[in-house]
C-alpha cells in the first residue's frame, strides 16, 4: 500500500467509524422510544446495548489515527501495529457478545420465555437490521479492499447485531407457534459471533506472534528476484514482519563466489528496490557465496 492509497484507507476508517457511531445513536433513539412506547425492559436494554456499540467505533478511530503516525525514534517501523491490537480488542467484546448472547439464549429456554412484541418493536427492529447489516457490509468491504483488520473487526460486530435484530424478527413471527424457536435461533447465533470473534482475535494475532508469508507472497518475491538477477540465485531463509500495512522482509541470496562485494552488493539493493517499487515492501537481503557455481 503506497502513501495516497494509506491515506485514502485512512479516510474511509474515519469515515466508517463516525458513520457507525451516527447509526448507533439513531438506533439507540429509535429502540429506547419503542421501549418507553412498549413499556418493554428488553427493548430499553438493547438500546443501550446499541449505544454502547458506539465504543468499537471510538476505538477504530483513535487506532487509525495511532496507526497513521509517523515512525519515530522508540517505533522505527512505524505504529501500524496499533490497528492490529484494536482489533483484537473488538473481537475480544465480540466474544463477550455472543457469550452473554449464548447464556441469555439458554436462560430462555429453560425459562420457556416466548418472544412477544408489538408492531412498533418490529418496525424498529426490521430498521436496526437493515441499518446495521448495511454499515457491516460496507465494513467488511473496505476492511478487506485496504487491509485493514480493524475495519473487518468492527463489520463483524455490527453484522452480529444485524444478525441478533433479524433473529427476533423471526421470533416474533414463528413465536407463537413454536416458544422455543427465540432460544435455539439465540444460540445458533451466539455461537456463529463466537466463532467470528475467534477469526478475528487470530487474524490480528498472527502478525503480533510472527507469520509465514504466504506461498502467493512467496512465489512473487522470487519471480522478481530471479528477474533482477537471473535465476542462477538462491533464495531462501525468508521471513516477513508485519506492522500494519508497513511489511518488512528479510531473506537470504546466494551468488557466485567469484562475484565482486560492489556487484554483489549491488544485485542485493537492486532486488530490494523491486520489491519497494512492486509489493511495496522493505527487504534487508544477506548475501550468501555459492560453495559451487
Amino acid at each position: 500500500m503506497n502513501k495516497k492509497q494509506k491515506t485514502k484507507a485512512q479516510k474511509i476508517a474515519a469515515f466508517e467509524g463516525w458513520l457507525s457511531i451516527f447509526i448507533n445513536i439513531i438506533l439507540f433513539i429509535l429502540k429506547y422510544t419503542a421501549g418507553i412506547l412498549t413499556h418493554s425492559v428488553s427493548i430499553i436494554a438493547d438500546a443501550w446495548h446499541t449505544l454502547s456499540d458506539s465504543f468499537t467505533s471510538i476505538v477504530v478511530l483513535v487506532s487509525i489515527k495511532m496507526s497513521g503516525q509517523p515512525a519515530d525514534q522508540e517505533h522505527p517501523f512505524g505504529h501500524g501495529r496499533v490497528e492490529l491490537i484494536a482489533s483484537i480488542m473488538i473481537g475480544t467484546i465480540l466474544g463477550m457478545v455472543g457469550f452473554n448472547f449464548l447464556f441469555e439464549s439458554i436462560s430462555k429456554l429453560m425459562d420457556h420465555q416466548p418472544a412477544s412484541f408489538n408492531k412498533i418493536a418490529i418496525i424498529v427492529f426490521i430498521i436496526s437490521t437493515i441499518l446495521k447489516e448495511i454499515i457491516a457490509s460496507f465494513s467488511i468491504w473496505a476492511g478487506k479492499k485496504y487491509q485493514l483488520n480493524i475495519l473487518k473487526a468492527d463489520g463483524w460486530h455490527h453484522r452480529s447485531d444485524a444478525i441478533a435484530s433479524f433473529v427476533i424478527l423471526i421470533a416474533i413471527i414463528l413465536g407463537r407457534n413454536f416458544w422455543w424457536i427465540d432460544g435455539v435461533f439465540g444460540i445458533l447465533v451466539s455461537l456463529l459471533i463466537l466463532f467470528a470473534a475467534y477469526e478475528i482475535v487470530k487474524e490480528g494475532a498472527q502478525p503480533l506472534m510472527g507469520e509465514k508469508p504466504d506461498l502467493k507472497l512467496i512465489t512473487k518475491i522470487k519471480e522478481i528476484a530471479f528477474a533482477t538477477a537471473g535465476n542462477q540465485i538462491d533464495l531462501h531463509h525468508i521471513h516477513m514482519h508485519r506492522y500494519g500495512a508497513h511489511i518488512e522482509l528479510t531473506f537470504h541470496i546466494k551468488l557466485t563466489k567469484n562475484l565482486s562485494l560492489e556487484n554483489a552488493h549491488s544485485i542485493a539493493n537492486e532486488i530490494e528496490d523491486n520489491l519497494r517499487k512492486q509489493l511495496n515492501i522493505e527487504a534487508t537481503i544477506h548475501v550468501e557465496p555459492k560453495l559451487y557455481n
